[in-house]
């Protein structure tokens, strides 16, 4: 950000009410924001839901119309200022059509926190640019503990160290341009929780890269074959899953589970496709899992990303023999990413519970985009009382039932990681085979002993961002060695990985489009990641 309209700075001061640390909105009359206002934009902060769908059915939302102001953003002051280091974390929903906007500016929200005080309340600034999605309601969280903040003036300390921010601004699609832009927001809330007592799961305890070339690495992954009633798999499945490389290999650093149409005997009978279906040798409970994947073409495919107890008793599944006591739905199932090839850019997440088996009751899903020629991050943060489910850092579900119980909650115990393609029902007459493809699976939980690292992670600095062009970087010298990567906000790898050697580095952003990427940091299984926006 150069800095907001000018205006600012002469607008004159509003009396404002104490929110004893409490900031919220539900736009229906009964929050303790009452002081919005809008800069070079238009502002209804009591407009009728045109889009009254998915996570968000509320009657009235903020409408927020940039009708081509330099600088157009919603903003607000508190009394007080923020204690970022005991709630550091924002939240919003937020739905932005499709054919409200004109140009060719990076679909994006971001928050900043100002000091309201200063004649320039920009130039202390610090922000959180989120990527989002077109045509659906989403969660965005900015947590300014753990997420990839940028501070305008390099200068200035990590915003959890400081006092004197009473100011919020919200912009949409960035700013500096006169492109024109409608959103529609709600249920902001400031103090929202992003884990047990803030936990981060930052640390990794589990991965597969899938480096090189053949078969899967057995000391990770057990193929499920055993056909589970004797004669077919659950839900209609016509495939028989093998161990062949036909239908589970690794290539140059990719995993490929691929479906196949082709008569196929096992066991006694024969089938006219097959596929894979892999366990992991590895369980936990609570912490993040992260993807990358690209999916399958065709209608009948119905490839996943999921989890079950490892107490489940299901014949042939690899912790059954040494750990199963309990049956299906009380083991209970994460399905973190599941995909329908009749529905080709919809994804959807789900639970199953003794409380919502048969019919799936508990799910979300999202339209993405080409979600089988692009590599997108399938998400779960698993705490002990919510789910949270994204794709590329944004949030579209999450599952936390008021009251946990054996019936609404068996996710108190391990679960492990399943990955397979199935065909189900009607399948395209033309198809003939389509992979999943993964470039990486990890697990992350609390780390232990890794404040200091993150405390360092949270120093890298990133400027100027945006950039046009040279994009500087500087790190502690203890992070010299950290391994980096970037990618477009498609998850689309554009800059393998590869160690800073120094403390200082310049890449050049020049040769990219216009639009969001992300510049990943990790240093001893932990992570931090930086939002870059290309002019």
């Amino acid at each position: 950000m150069h800095k907001l309209n000018l205006l600012l700075g002469f607008l004159f001061f509003v009396p404002l009410l104490g929110f004893s640390q409490t900031a919220e909105d539900d736009f229906e009359g009964s929050g303790t924001i009452t002081n919005w206002l809008g800069d070079d934009c238009g502002m209804d902060n009591a407009f009728a839901n045109p889009f009254q769908e998915g996570i968000n059915t509320s009657a009235t939302v903020l409408q927020y119309q940039d009708e081509g102001g330099l600088y157009a953003n919603i903003r607000f002051e508190i009394g007080e200022t923020f204690d970022l280091a005991e709630k550091p974390a924002f939240a919003i929903k937020i739905y932005v059509p499709s054919s409200s906007i004109t140009g060719n500016q990076a679909n994006q929200v971001s928050l900043k926190l100002q000091d309201g005080d200063l004649a320039e309340p920009w130039s202390t600034q610090t922000e959180i640019i989120k990527p989002i999605l077109l045509d659906q309601w989403q969660e965005v969280i900015f947590d300014f503990a753990s997420g990839s903040h940028q501070n305008l003036n390099e200068g200035s300390p990590h915003p959890i160290t400081r006092s004197d921010f009473n100011r919020v601004v919200l912009q949409v699609n960035g700013e500096n341009n006169n492109d024109l832009v409608t959103a529609y927001i709600d249920d902001f809330i400031y103090g929202v929780e992003t884990g047990e007592e803030g936990t981060i799961y930052n640390q990794l305890v589990w991965a597969d890269e899938f480096d090189g070339n053949g078969p899967i690495d057995p000391t990770k992954w057990h193929h499920q074959t055993q056909l589970p009633n004797g004669f077919s798999w659950y839900n209609d499945e016509q495939q028989h899953y093998t161990n062949r490389l036909d239908n589970s290999y690794v290539e140059d650093g990719f995993l490929h589970i691929v479906a196949k149409r082709e008569n196929f005997t096992d066991q006694g009978h024969t089938k006219a496709f097959t596929s894979a279906r892999l366990n992991s040798k590895f369980a936990f409970t609570y912490g993040r899992v992260e993807a990358r994947a690209k999916l399958p073409f065709g209608l009948g495919t119905w490839p996943a990303i999921w989890m079950l107890g490892k107490n489940i008793t299901e014949p042939g599944g690899y912790w059954t023999n040494t750990h199963g006591t309990t049956g299906w739905p009380a083991c209970g199932e994460i399905d973190i990413m599941e995909h329908w090839g009749y529905n080709q850019n919809f994804v959807q997440s789900a639970l199953h519970t003794p409380s919502s088996s048969g019919a799936t009751e508990n799910y979300g899903g999202i339209l993405a985009e080409d979600v089988s020629n692009t590599f997108h991050i399938y998400a779960l943060e698993w705490t002990p009382e919510e789910m949270r489910f994204s794709i590329d850092g944004t949030v579209y579900y999450t599952y936390a039932p008021d009251s946990l119980n054996p019936a609404t909650w068996p996710f108190d115990a391990d679960q492990y990681l399943l990955l397979n393609v199935a065909i189900q029902g009607q399948v395209d007459p033309g198809f003939t085979q389509s992979p999943m493809v993964l470039d990486y699976i990890r697990v992350y939980q609390e780390g232990t002993s890794s404040t200091s690292a993150t405390e360092d992670l949270q120093q890298i600095q990133v400027f100027p961002n945006p950039v046009e062009g040279p994009l500087n970087i500087t790190v502690p010298a203890t992070l010299v060695g950290a391994q980096v990567k970037v990618y477009a906000a498609t998850g689309q790898v554009l800059l393998q990985q590869f160690s800073q050697d120094s403390t200082s580095l310049t890449l050049d952003w020049s040769a990219y489009p216009a639009g969001a990427y992300l510049l990943v940091f990790e240093m001893g299984g932990e992570q931090v990641t930086h939002k870059v926006v290309k002019m």
